[in-house]
């Protein structure tokens, strides 16, 4: 078994080789029923409820191809810039495993739906690259096995499996890049990069949720290396299932780092599918790696030819949203931010919630400020994302709408949101029931003015003098006695005045 120990380091495998991707993303597609059957795609039934004679391959039942699956797929394939196929068929891809009712998968082999077609990414500086895609095929997902009794989850050391079929049937869109060579030292990154964006895309589609720790979409890692100023691809491995951006690229980086070590040590890289673990970043063999041919592929006879018309396929492509590397270049030259803010928006999940803020009213520059700061400090000790938080983009424009109109300031703001989070109502609600409105009555104002200046006679002679910045001092002891809820800016503005001193 492989370990961490295995390795050279990172800047010494990249002195001596170069490393070539591929990538191979499974999306299961959000349709209501399988690919090939009527069955409920639901999540969280009971095992086994949501099975049927097709997707449990009884003999005799015959597959219909679901239509959005189809539509989906070519949305996915035009959002790609790819080709799509007046003409395809789907296949049998033949081995047994017991996940697999029917000992095959039926898949796209030889004539997939979408091909030559290319992504491009943005890396963590701005830059772009941009990885080609082989294709985007249409296929079904297997089901699930639990195996029980052994320490690691695995089948190695279980003492028995439990199947559930309720997935098996799922339709997925298989999404394969070309080897994405180039990349030098940032291969990880481009692979963070590009499953990112891909996953961003999915979502803008609205074909998948895309949600990866669901396993609605999972990432198969090919890496090789060769040797520096050689043309020839190394033997890959292929970890499979990597479930989390984190965790491309730090399977890409460790199979780096261990086919050099490997290399180095004058062994042979084995081509074979390998597993990928959280908890310590490395990965360990899994199977040696089937050939195309170990399959025995061949065309699905119970299935006809899918053929989408010209007509149908530009309906479609008239019909799809901005993309996101579209919206994120127009958002960035709207709110006048640099490619590193944004980069930081989408690295907190941000980009959604500022938009839909300022669709409900609020301007950009607060909606960031909010969603960036005490939103996301408030995600980070709960251990949640942005969009998990108790409260929506509709309050957050309000609380923004509060603070412009004076109603409430910054301090104030915050403790409303704490109140919203808390479950405590809304916006207008917390403020009525905490008491957090600005005091904008002006006696009152002068009143707390008064006794700050008479409760600091020194102070308030320095400030007589001329040292107009010992103002802060009293406007905090006014602060103070309204609880925060002043207007900071005001409550300076009368202190001058009482003292008979200008801000100039």
């Amino acid at each position: 078994m492989t370990t961490t120990t295995d390795l050279v380091s990172y800047e010494d495998a990249l002195a001596s080789y170069d490393p070539v991707m591929g990538l191979e993303v499974h999306v299961e597609l959000g349709t209501k029923t399988k690919m090939f059957c009527g069955c409920s795609t639901e999540l969280g039934q009971d095992a086994n409820t949501q099975t049927c004679p097709t997707c449990l391959g009884m003999p005799g039942a015959l597959p219909v191809v679901n239509a959005i699956g189809v539509e989906s797929a070519i949305k996915i394939g035009l959002a790609l810039n790819c080709e799509i196929a007046e003409r395809c068929r789907f296949a049998r891809k033949n081995y047994f495993y017991p996940d697999m009712p029917k000992n095959f998968q039926t898949s796209q082999y030889d004539e997939p739906i979408a091909f030559n077609g290319y992504l491009d990414v943005q890396l963590e500086d701005g830059e772009t690259f941009r990885v080609d895609i082989e294709r985007a095929h249409m296929e079904e997902d297997t089901g699930k096995s639990t195996h029980v009794g052994g320490a690691t989850g695995r089948i190695h050391g279980a003492s028995h499996s439990l199947l559930d079929y309720n997935r098996a049937g799922i339709p997925l869109i298989e999404i394969v890049t070309k080897p994405i060579e180039g990349a030098g030292e940032r291969a990880p990154e481009v692979a963070k990069a590009y499953v990112r964006e891909l996953r961003e895309l999915i979502k803008a589609l609205g074909v998948s949720e895309a949600r990866m720790e669901m396993g609605q979409m999972r990432c198969d890692v090919n890496l090789s290396l060769r040797p520096n100023g050689t043309e020839k691809f190394g033997t890959r491995s292929e970890t499979k299932n990597v479930n989390s951006l984190r965790s491309v690229e730090r399977a890409a980086r460790y199979e780096i780092q261990r086919h050099a070590a490997v290399l180095n040590g004058g062994g042979t890289i084995i081509q074979e599918t390998r597993h990928f673990h959280e908890d310590t970043g490395s990965t360990t063999s899994g199977r040696v790696k089937e050939e195309a041919e170990d399959y025995r592929y061949f065309p699905e006879p119970d299935l006809v030819p899918v053929a989408p018309s010209r007509e149908w396929v530009e309906e479609i492509r008239a019909g799809l949203p901005e993309l996101p590397l579209v919206r994120r270049t127009r958002l960035l030259a709207e709110w006048g931010i640099s490619a590193v803010e944004m980069q930081a928006i989408l690295n907190a999940g941000a980009l959604d919630p500022i938009v839909a803020t300022i669709d409900a009213g609020a301007d950009a520059a607060s909606a960031r400020k909010w969603w960036m700061g005490e939103l996301a400090r408030s995600a980070n000790e709960s251990g949640k994302a942005l969009d998990e938080l108790a409260i929506t983009p509709a309050q957050v424009a309000r609380v923004t709408e509060l603070v412009s109109k004076g109603d409430l300031n910054d301090k104030l703001a915050r403790q409303v949101i704490e109140g919203v989070l808390a479950g405590e109502g809304t916006p207008d609600e917390v403020v009525d029931k905490r008491g957090l409105k600005v005091v904008s009555d002006e006696g009152a104002l002068t009143t707390a003015v008064e006794e700050a200046i008479a409760g600091n006679p020194a102070i308030a002679d320095k400030i007589r003098g001329g040292k107009v910045a010992a103002a802060g001092a009293l406007v905090g002891a006014v602060m103070k006695a309204t609880r925060g809820q002043a207007d900071a800016a005001r409550v300076k503005e009368l202190i001058l005045q009482q003292l008979g001193v200008s801000e100039g």
